[in-house]
């Protein structure tokens, strides 16, 4: 079972642009419900890029913030569970731990792994620094995205529960290595296009590359 901390927020302006983000969110200390397009409260600015059912909530693993801070030390302090705008942090599961398509209970909801989180510029601003956002990239720090199959309640003191791991499937970790390499493998990408439970817009920019692959 994995602890984990619940953050949520409205949509609030960056601080020079003023453009507007929902990445500033608070800590949930009493019981919330979470429906399919998150949790209930939970605002996204863009919904190009963020929200919608294959990412209704995010999930940030909470040891990264120390990378993060050895990298950029100079807003150390700021580096704090919540601050990247996830829904949930947790301490003790990472990229390497979780595969798309696996299905966690958390409280009374289930939780489906979508895809990767696509860092942005609006991490920069946020901070007011420089290279975050590619580094998180870079270093394939981006936590995940899951859609909920089951509506429920959570509670502060809920965890985080493995019911059906997607065996065969790539850890979230190496889907990303792969995904990055300048040519990757036809036949693995092909594969990873096909995973069960992947979002759906992930899947269609993988079959884009394979497409421009295929050309070459």
């Amino acid at each position: 079972m994995i602890q984990v901390a619940i953050f949520t927020g409205g949509i609030q302006p960056l601080p020079t642009s003023g453009r507007p983000t929902g990445m500033f969110k608070s800590p949930v200390l009493s019981p919330i419900d979470l429906k399919e397009a998150g949790f209930v409260g939970d605002q996204q600015a863009d919904r190009r890029v963020h929200g919608g059912p294959d990412k209704a909530v995010h999930l940030y693993p909470a040891r990264h913030y120390a990378r993060l801070a050895s990298s950029f030390p100079e807003i150390a302090a700021a580096l704090v569970p919540g601050a990247l705008g996830e829904n949930l942090s947790a301490a003790d599961i990472d990229e390497r731990d979780v595969r798309i398509g696996d299905i966690w209970q958390l409280g009374s909801a289930r939780l489906q792994v979508s895809q990767p989180r696509s860092p942005c510029w609006k991490i920069d601003e946020r901070f007011a620094c420089e290279g975050i956002a590619a580094m998180i990239a870079r270093s394939h720090l981006t936590g995940w995205y899951l859609r909920v199959t089951q509506t429920g309640t959570v509670s502060p003191a809920d965890r985080l529960v493995l019911l059906q791991p997607a065996s065969g499937a790539p850890t979230l970790h190496d889907a990303m290595r792969l995904w990055a390499e300048h040519r990757p493998s036809i036949a693995a990408l092909e594969a990873l296009a096909q995973l069960p439970g992947m979002a759906s817009d992930w899947r269609e920019k993988i079959k884009q590359r394979l497409a421009w692959l295929k050309r070459l």
